[in-house]
């Protein structure tokens, strides 16, 4: 091969393996953005919406409850502080009912009373579990007839008390939106609405209008979720925070509302912006559950 020939090969092929200097600066700043966006969405943030300055001990608290197979369950995003005597009187004051324990009798009524559309305001719950046992207490407020459709909670006592030295108790607060199968199990089981925050308001307004609070805060929960699913498989969304209420002691009534302590001003960034992109998804139909909570 003559020179000329060699020394066009390599010019044409330094001419190929030469990238453009645009094409490295975009490929750079393509990696600086997606590293920056990992440290930022996994890592950073998270760590900031962190907070428990009202109430320590709920740092390590669980955030999910669990089914009997072993699922997380629905979400805690509730707590009571208070005795079980101030918890369940706070409840009746509030026009709430306890609800039955699952019983041969109860289960024949509950189905009973779904079927043909009666009133069961005291219908028993399914059992979901914390630190391996079930529910404690139960509440349910009822929303049409039967207890297909219903706002209900569970609590469960903690053993740490709160740092007043008071009772603390973890609470999931769900809306029972319909009867169906579980998309887990196949068994027969209620399904839940997917807007767990409303039914968490509900409970604590429900104390409120009762004059049984005193304090209201919240903690981090089980953290902001979109795709959130249950037990059950059902679907559910929330900012991920959980609300705590402080119970009067021996439920004297309050003169007035109770005091809102606030979070920090990113966690109230956090919140107001999850709250705008779940009615701007709802709006699109981009988040269609069970139920809208608007219908309930």
């Amino acid at each position: 091969m003559s020179l000329t020939n060699q020394s066009g090969s390599q010019h044409e092929s330094n001419h190929h393996n030469k990238r453009h200097p645009i094409l490295d600066w975009l490929l750079c700043g393509f990696s600086v953005l997606l590293v920056s966006y990992v440290l930022l969405a996994y890592m950073i943030l998270p760590a900031a919406w962190r907070h428990y300055e009202h109430n320590p001990t709920l740092m390590d608290a669980p955030k999910t409850t669990f089914t009997s197979e072993g699922f997380p369950g629905d979400p805690l995003n509730g707590a009571l502080i208070g005795s079980e005597a101030e918890v369940v009187r706070a409840f009746l004051v509030a026009g709430w009912y306890p609800a039955d324990p699952t019983t041969v009798r109860s289960a024949m009524r509950i189905t009973e009373s779904v079927l043909l559309d009666r009133s069961y305001p005291t219908a028993p719950m399914s059992s979901l579990y914390l630190w391996g046992r079930r529910q404690d207490l139960s509440f349910e407020c009822p929303h049409g007839r039967s207890p297909k459709h219903r706002h209900h909670v569970r609590f469960w006592l903690s053993d740490k008390p709160s740092p007043e030295g008071r009772p603390q108790w973890l609470g999931a607060a769900t809306y029972d939106c319909g009867v169906g199968l579980s998309h887990r199990t196949a068994q027969v089981t209620h399904h839940i609405a997917p807007d767990v925050d409303t039914e968490r308001d509900k409970v604590i307004a429900d104390l409120a209008k009762a004059a049984q609070l005193v304090r209201v805060y919240q903690v981090t929960g089980v953290g902001q979720e979109f795709q959130g699913r249950n037990g059950g498989g059902d679907w559910y969304y929330t900012d991920g925070e959980m609300t705590v209420g402080v119970l009067a002691e021996s439920n004297q009534v309050q003169v007035s509302p109770p005091a809102e302590l606030p979070s920090p001003p990113l966690v109230q960034v956090k919140n107001s912006t999850g709250s705008w992109l779940r009615q701007l998804f709802v709006h699109f139909g981009i988040f269609q559950g069970p139920l809208d909570s608007s219908e309930k």
